[in-house]
């Protein structure tokens, strides 16, 4: 599309046209369908997010390797104490995270976006938004434009791997996307857009990748419920009035520098970090030897 967020702006400008309008139009040209169908498509997409972001709150899940059950479940029990730490809305979206993530390691139905290990992220971002405003299906489509236009800055300087980046890569372009989305919900305008994204990314830099047994769950998912805090926080920051002196683009390079230094072990291999721990071993091991009685 645009390579800085400058070139971004000066179209915007010139067209006349806001953020979610400049992806559209990029997305006409590039998929060759109908906006009608791009629309239809994103607004089905929105409602398999809030499905898989509501499907675990009723009822403790129940995973395969078990290491994330019920997590969901207990947040929002817990959000029903007057006396939290941070509060019902901030429990409430944690739990919307964790149950996209249970979701997904019980082979549900999920929206990878941008990538599965990050998939709780929007999911509960726009849950949570839609909750506190009650936006409409069109406003979260226009949302979910802004966080692709975020989404398409990132993969052209960087990667949305874990593989990659590390984790920062995954939950930390994840919550780029969510902040840019929400700050545009709540009225921030195109510059505070990206000073969000940005926050969002400053604030994981350097986070690696060691999911146990190579595994998309421990400890994804408590950084899916810290991503969407993240972009909570980041969208807040921007619609305050601070600013980030690093321009977007430039975050998104030193992003992808950084991930290139990880060393291997922490790049989503399943070996150093928490899977490295006495515990993630003798999980891998356990996960391995079911994997080959199969």
């Amino acid at each position: 599309m645009f390579n800085t967020v400058e070139e971004i702006k000066k179209a915007c400008q010139e067209k006349n046209v806001h953020l979610y309008e400049l992806v559209m139009e990029d997305e006409l040209r590039t998929s060759k369908l109908s906006e009608h169908t791009i629309r239809k498509n994103l607004k089905g997409m929105i409602h398999v997010m809030e499905e898989s972001a509501l499907s675990n709150l009723d009822q403790a899940s129940v995973t395969e390797m078990k290491m994330i059950d019920g997590f969901a479940y207990k947040m929002k029990q817990y959000a029903k104490n007057e006396e939290t730490i941070t509060g019902p809305f901030i429990n409430m979206a944690m739990a919307n995270a964790f149950s996209t993530l249970e979701l997904s390691a019980s082979m549900g139905k999920i929206v990878a976006s941008p990538t599965a290990g990050s998939s709780g992220i929007l999911p509960a971002a726009i849950v949570s938004a839609k909750k506190k405003k009650d936006f409409t299906d069109e406003e979260l489509v226009n949302a979910l434009l802004v966080a692709v236009g975020v989404g398409k800055v990132i993969g052209r300087y960087g990667s949305f791997s874990g593989a990659e980046g590390g984790c920062q890569a995954e939950t930390g372009s994840g919550a780029a996307m969510a902040a840019g989305a929400l700050t545009f919900l709540f009225g921030g305008d195109l510059d505070q857009i990206f000073h969000a994204a940005s926050f969002a990314f400053i604030h994981v830099l350097g986070l690696v990748c060691d999911p146990i047994a190579g595994l998309v769950e421990y400890p994804c998912t408590f950084r899916n419920a810290m991503g969407v805090v993240n972009a909570m926080i980041s969208a807040d920051m921007a619609l305050a009035g601070v600013t980030s002196i690093v321009p977007f683009e430039e975050v998104c390079i030193t992003v992808g520098q950084v991930g290139e230094r990880l060393p291997i072990n922490l790049r989503e291999t399943g070996l150093g970090g928490l899977a490295g721990t006495k515990t993630g071993r003798e999980i891998r091991k356990k996960f391995l030897s079911a994997a080959e009685e199969l």
